[in-house]
């Protein structure tokens, strides 16, 4: 209940502010477990990303230190977030991600670790990459591209989904490939959009 108030508040908050357009909504399964992997350019982020998304909800994973603040740690709590140490290989969030997926969810997860302002995307981390390997899930990639002021559109583009598989130990130079195309993939929709 919860969630669903609070996204429905970002939803009108959004619609007033930055009305979204969204594109490429046919690539969005209906239902079934997979990750949800997006650009990170603002504190909007999360919140467009969630509130946009039809019938399924999603558990974004967020750097631990959101979730000690005051009110706003509760409220996250609420929104299906779930805390990641970034700092260092957090194995708790990646079972808790992987647990998720296995439950029939999707998480959400922002590759590049942290918000990137300007044209280019940062370097991402490989955690994405692990979870889509160590779970066998789909990944879905989106693209969001912000305005820059109040009362212009934002666009929120979905790609197709990507699937990966890896038999065995997880190698380094597969997890940098499939970190690779992930980027690459929301490149080419930042560009498309």
């Amino acid at each position: 209940m919860t969630y669903t108030i609070i996204t429905f508040c970002f939803r009108i908050f959004f619609k007033i502010f930055f009305p979204y357009r969204l594109h490429g909504q046919e690539n969005i399964p209906e239902n079934g477990a997979y990750i949800v992997c997006a650009n990170h350019t603002s504190w909007f982020d999360p919140p467009l990303v969630g509130s946009v998304w039809p019938k399924m909800r999603i558990h974004f994973m967020a750097k631990e230190e959101l979730f000690d603040i005051f009110i706003f740690g509760s409220i996250i709590r609420k929104t299906l977030a779930f805390p990641v140490k970034r700092d260092k290989a957090d194995r708790r969030a990646l079972k808790k991600a992987i647990q998720l997926l296995e439950e029939n969810k999707v998480i959400g997860l922002f590759p590049e670790g942290t918000r990137i302002k300007g044209e280019e995307l940062g370097q991402p981390f490989h955690g994405p990459a692990l979870i889509a390997l160590s779970s066998k899930k789909p990944v879905l990639p989106v693209a969001v591209k912000w305005p820059g002021r109040l009362f212009r559109p934002v666009s929120v583009t979905f790609g197709k989904l990507l699937y990966f598989e890896e038999e065995g130990k997880i190698k380094k130079d597969n997890l940098e490939k499939v970190s690779a195309k992930i980027m690459r993939e929301i490149g080419l929709l930042l560009k498309s959009s």
